[in-house]
């Protein structure tokens, strides 16, 4: 498959204007559902075969939200496609001055392993809504999943449209060194620094949805038996490979045994005094992070799970107590079914300990102080995050998604999505019916001296 000629491709077909109308962005938005309702099963194998997901997952955290992105864009398009009229300056008199969005024209989308349906269709949704073609590069990770993706959208769309593009390295590479006029890029750190040297040397527009070590704060105030359910929940879910997972959990030192006591409970609660035989409990999706994750246990501090199977590919949920800073664990986003639990004395020193550590894509605050969790969600950076919850927040199209600083820049979902892919030119709409003369030369500084100074305060 060239490349670069599907990437001609986009760009000649972008010209022709047929994919400005709404109309058109509302039909291609109609069969990308109708593909993703007909597929469902299909993708459920799939992200079995790839990750270890269970149906009832599957289509909670990807096929059911990727449906809710696409209906949310299908009622919302209209009017996200208008032009927003503002104020105009007294001196512009007499204009109509408005914003116009328009789209960027060829788009990369590049998209990661762990929700490779949600991550991938999520975003292309957005660029379709925003009247862009797109070329999609799913991870060769998800391997089963990136050929079903690559027939799916294939069903839909012509490649001059919505070409997807499969394979590894090599791929990614030459996608790269093309001229696309916007980048949406989904995945690690090490990989979205490549991203954006190459984006940079283009002046390609991009956004980068990347990850980082996640706090979840468990203060003295919390019903720690909710903190602890939920927590269980986030931080196991798809085996703990996901961006916004809590990655560490930091308990005041008054309630950490409790909790402690209370997340083994409901590990054991939720998936079973044997979680390896449990068929709703996933894997890891490949032999080099099963390595790597089993590196990052410390036998010595697992007070739950540690055990594995490596012909699944399966680590049992952990849990790691008395951690420090110090910790391997510590040194590196875990991605995996691994929660280390941190104390603090004083919530105070948390500014301090928190302050120079990377901005993290999530932050998770379990409290019933309302005037600390204000504090909280005001003084420290993140890219989104929960009150007495945790990763709720990115499954809805009522508010943008993303990272900052280190855990990424821009945002999608939902208007945020429709922002994303879209330039908004700002126009003035000058009438001819009569041309105020004190902005031409010769200056008559006599005449309009008085006047210039009015209308330009």
């Amino acid at each position: 498959m060239n490349i670069h000629k599907i990437v001609e491709s986009q760009r000649r077909f972008f010209r022709t204007g047929t994919t400005l109308t709404v109309s058109f962005r509302k039909e291609m938005l109609r069969k990308l559902l109708g593909a993703v309702n007909r597929y469902e099963e299909e993708i459920g194998e799939a992200l079995a075969t790839d990750l270890g997901k269970s149906g009832y997952e599957s289509f909670m955290c990807e096929t059911g939200l990727v449906r809710g992105e696409i209906n949310w864009m299908l009622q919302h398009v209209g009017g996200l496609t208008r032009e927003c009229t503002v104020s105009t300056p007294l001196a512009q008199f007499a204009a109509r001055s408005f914003r116009k969005p328009s789209p960027y024209g060829a788009a990369l989308i590049m998209s990661p392993w762990n929700y490779p349906v949600l991550l991938t269709l999520d975003p292309l949704a957005d660029a379709i809504a925003a009247g862009n073609t797109a070329v999609v590069k799913p991870s060769a990770y998800a391997s089963a999943t990136s050929v079903l993706l690559a027939r799916l959208i294939g069903e839909c769309f012509p490649p001059e449209y919505v070409a997807v593009i499969t394979g590894g390295r090599e791929q990614n590479a030459a996608l790269l060194e093309e001229k696309f006029d916007f980048v949406f890029f989904t995945g690690s750190q090490a990989v979205g620094r490549e991203v954006l040297r190459h984006t940079a040397e283009r002046l390609t527009p991009a956004v980068l949805e990347l990850g980082g070590k996640s706090p979840c704060i468990v203060d003295e105030t919390a019903k720690l038996p909710l903190a602890a359910r939920r927590i269980v929940f986030g931080k196991y879910l798809n085996c703990g490979q996901t961006c916004v997972a809590p990655d560490y959990v930091l308990c005041h030192s008054s309630v950490k045994d409790r909790l402690v006591e209370l997340l083994c409970g409901e590990v054991r609660r939720q998936y079973g005094e044997k979680p390896l035989q449990n068929p709703d409990y996933g894997k890891i999706i490949n032999e080099k992070h099963f390595h790597r994750l089993l590196g990052l246990i410390d036998p010595n501090k697992a007070v739950l799970g540690g055990q594995s199977f490596m012909e699944t590919l399966q680590i049992a949920p952990t849990i790691l107590d008395a951690v420090t800073e110090e910790d391997p664990v510590m040194q590196e986003e875990i991605f995996g079914p691994i929660l280390p639990i941190l104390t603090y004395d004083r919530f105070e020193e948390l500014y301090e300990r928190l302050a120079d550590k990377p901005k993290p894509l999530a932050l998770y605050l379990f409290s019933e102080d309302r005037s600390r969790i204000r504090e909280v969600m005001g003084r420290f950076q993140f890219g989104g995050g929960c009150v007495n919850d945790v990763v709720i927040h990115l499954a809805t199209s009522a508010m943008g998604f993303g990272g900052v600083g280190e855990s990424g820049m821009g945002a999608y979902h939902g208007r945020a999505g429709f922002e994303a892919f879209s330039h908004y030119k700002s126009i003035v709409d000058k009438k001819t019916w009569m041309d105020l003369p004190m902005r031409y030369q010769p200056y008559q500084k006599k005449l309009y001296d008085r006047l210039l100074h009015i209308v330009l305060r």
